[in-house]
């Protein structure tokens, strides 16, 4: 009996995703849930667990390949009948010999020198045009089957597109910048000529092989993982042995990288300087240049079509924190031992604004088109800092929550924010945002508007300042409050009402149990 792996589902508007890493190869024994691979889009990881206990059987997309939802990936057999995928070599060493065997049986196959078409892959729902980033080859190029040619950019994620056979390049119809839309072509390609080539060091021994991974060849397409990973450590390929086919780097050669040059100098370091004029050198040796990350690409995109689209303005406020936290200092251990969760200053501020946004309702508003769209429900994000980036997290029909719930709630996504585990559908479909830079230390800023919601709430540090109250100076816990708020949904009017109404929920928190 044969199970099936597919692509799970990846999240709302998310069809495909790359394969990153297979943890097994055929052959291997599996146990139910354990990890089989590792897919990546542009803002989470999903690992993909084993449907069924058995032995690996074959692997449908390899690491690199793009894949969409539902998508077969491998297939798992029962323990003891594997048939002969259960005599496939188990060390390395031989298991590379076998793929090398069949590259050469699939090349052989090929050797017509027909022409092929590399053709633009299925984009997702609702984006029907990409723009070519990066061409990794050129024309008169030898590739191999499934190895990278491009990759494309749409406002959403970034697909690689993998050679269709083995063969050579000979037409390239749309360079790099060029738009481009879904199911159009590409490229050109013969196949046959450039797999022949191929075949040939395929053949040899190991030590050919060594070579090349000692080199880093160019031609050799890394893992997406390890690219990523590579970028948000600052290491350059260089840097990086590569443990997979062909020298390719694995997001574990990164991994081991980075220790190595924590624990020991850099070699690069200790050797001398290519000959170039003093002050060129000297300025190279001051700069970094990273690659961005995928997510952090789409936080910079949505930030600024968020300045680009929005008539954004914002408005201040100033709380008195002196209610809340007596308040809390007062419960908070009797909450915890009832409810297991920390009572903090998040559920408060949650709370005030979902009352607030019944009264002023176009500030849970958004525009589509001609028509304004107001929300009857708050799906509540919350902003979280990341080791990878800025995420929001989305907490549905906030208002009907409790304290405790939403201390849960909050708990609960930023864990799985910082460990890189939400999924797409956890970050989409919010109202209204709260983001805290008060847990920075920040006294006052204005926050960027989360599209296509039209309202922010900054929160900030609590400082104690002086405070004229009754006509005498007295020391308060104040913090200053930011809403950023789109001016073409929101009036000066209901923009203010609904900071106040925020205030005067907080300096007094029995307006909340009372809903005044």
């Amino acid at each position: 009996m044969t199970t099936e792996v597919r692509v799970p589902t990846l999240g709302e508007s998310v069809t495909e995703a790359t394969v990153a890493t297979w943890f097994k190869k055929p052959g291997d024994s599996v146990a139910v849930d354990e990890m089989l691979c590792e897919l990546e889009t542009d803002k989470v990881t999903v690992e993909v667990p084993s449907p069924a206990a058995g032995v690996l059987a074959d692997i449908v997309a390899k690491e690199g390949e793009t894949v969409g939802v539902d998508a077969l990936l491998g297939n798992i057999s029962e323990a003891g009948n594997a048939g002969p995928e259960e005599t496939k070599p188990r060390d390395e060493a031989s298991a590379r010999k076998v793929e090398q065997d069949t590259d050469a049986e699939e090349t052989a196959r090929d050797a017509g020198g027909a022409p092929v078409d590399v053709m633009v892959p299925a984009l997702g729902e609702s984006v029907s045009e990409a723009t070519i980033a990066t061409w990794f080859k050129k024309e008169g190029d030898s590739v191999e089957a499934d190895e990278m040619l491009c990759e494309l950019e749409t406002d959403k994620v970034s697909v690689e597109v993998p050679a269709p056979a083995a063969g050579v390049l000979t037409r390239i119809l749309k360079g790099e910048g060029g738009t481009v839309e879904a199911g159009g072509k590409l490229a050109e390609m013969t196949s046959g000529a450039g797999g022949s080539a191929a075949a040939a060091p395929a053949a040899t021994d190991a030590a050919p092989q060594s070579a090349a991974q000692g080199s880093g060849r160019s031609d050799v397409e890394d893992a997406p993982s390890a690219k990523k990973a590579m970028a948000e450590a600052g290491v350059s390929r260089d840097q990086v042995q590569g443990s997979g086919r062909d020298g390719r780097v694995m997001k574990d050669d990164v991994a081991r990288a980075v220790s190595a040059a924590k624990s020991a100098p850099s070699a690069a370091a200790s050797a001398p300087a290519a000959p170039r004029a003093p002050v060129a050198a000297e300025d190279e040796s001051r700069e970094e240049r990273v690659k961005m990350t995928r997510l952090r690409q789409t936080i910079a995109r949505r930030l600024k079509d968020a300045q680009n689209t929005a008539a954004m303005l914002t408005t201040y406020n100033e709380v008195d924190m002196t209610e809340v936290m007596a308040l809390r200092k007062e419960y908070k251990e009797l909450f915890e031992k009832k409810h297991g969760v920390r009572l903090g200053f998040m559920s408060f501020f949650t709370k005030a604004c979902a009352h607030a946004l019944k009264e002023v309702p176009e500030v849970n508003a958004e525009i589509d088109g001609t028509d304004i769209v107001y929300k009857n429900f708050v799906h509540m994000g919350i902003a979280t800092g990341t080791p990878t980036g800025l995420v929001v997290p989305v907490i549905r029909d906030v208002d009907n929550m409790s304290f405790a719930e939403i201390e849960k709630a909050i708990g609960e996504k930023g864990a799985r924010a910082r460990d890189g585990k939400l999924s797409m559908a956890e970050m989409q479909g919010g109202t209204f945002t709260i983001s805290n830079g008060g847990v920075y230390g920040s006294l006052m800023s204005s926050p960027i508007l989360n599209p296509p919601q039209s309202g922010i709430l900054g929160m900030h540090k609590i400082q104690e300042r002086p405070m004229v109250i009754g006509g005498q100076i007295v020391i308060r816990p104040m913090m200053y409050l930011a809403l950023s708020y789109d001016h073409r949904v929101v009036d000066g009017k209901g923009a203010v009402t609904f900071l106040v109404r925020v205030k005067e929920a907080l300096e007094d928190p029995r307006r909340l149990l009372m809903d005044l």
